[in-house]
């Protein structure tokens, strides 16, 4: 069984005991998050679409921790102006563990 969840902006397709990396979400490390907004659901021989979520289908996850993704560097340039600005920027995550699929 599978499904796709939807979670700051992007999906995600998980399984039992998947580890993803999403946007930051509130919660302590080892603490359980609900993903609620289920876009589709696959059983092995039905699929779920849900119109836009699939209602009462729930994703349970546990918080493995809070990270921040590898830096980015921000670099501009004017030539010929001696103009020269460079930034990094590291985006806060969260890595869960799914540990429940829910169906309706």
């Amino acid at each position: 069984m599978f499904a796709i969840v939807k979670t700051g902006g992007k999906q995600y397709r998980v399984e039992m005991n998947t580890v993803i990396k999403v946007e930051k979400l509130e919660g302590e490390s080892g603490s359980t998050i609900q993903l609620d907004t289920v876009l589709m659901l696959f059983d092995g021989k039905k699929a779920t679409i849900g119109e836009p979520t699939v209602a009462g289908a729930l994703v349970e996850a546990t918080v493995v921790a809070q990270a921040r993704a590898p830096k980015v560097i921000v670099f501009k340039k004017k030539r010929r102006h001696n103009y020269r600005r460079k930034k990094g920027h590291r985006q806060p995550m969260t890595i869960l563990r799914v540990s429940k699929i829910i169906a309706a």
